[in-house]
């Protein structure tokens, strides 16, 4: 449960810093990051592994990264779901933003991992 509440903070840290560096990628505060990287954890675990498997092919003839698009299309179901509070402008925008929170969620959890011991 701990690592689960620290994976949506560190999920939230991410989206506010792809929020600063896309004027395209819009959130009303650390709020609405939070309640929008809640919704983004749920999708992860209740609809990613479905979109998954149906496009297992395609993402094993692009060595994966077709996964940052399944990525991209969860955050606009975030969007849609969290109304005006949290709004990306296109889909290559959020294409964009589902590469650069993997990468800073990567960052983010080896630096807490290493400074947790």
């Amino acid at each position: 449960m701990k690592r689960w509440l620290l994976s949506i903070v560190l999920n939230a840290v991410a989206l506010i810093v792809v929020a600063q560096l896309f004027d395209s990628f819009h959130l009303e505060g650390f709020g609405t990051a939070m309640l929008a990287s809640f919704i983004l954890s749920l999708l992860n675990i209740l609809v990613k592994p479905i979109l998954v498997i149906l496009t297992l092919p395609i993402t094993m003839l692009t060595l994966g990264l077709f996964l940052f698009i399944i990525n991209a299309f969860t955050l606009m179901i975030t969007q849609a779901v969290m109304g005006s509070s949290f709004a990306i402008s296109g889909f290559g925008t959020a294409v964009l933003a589902s590469i650069i929170i993997s990468v800073i969620n990567v960052l983010l959890n080896r630096l807490v991992r290493d400074s947790l011991g």
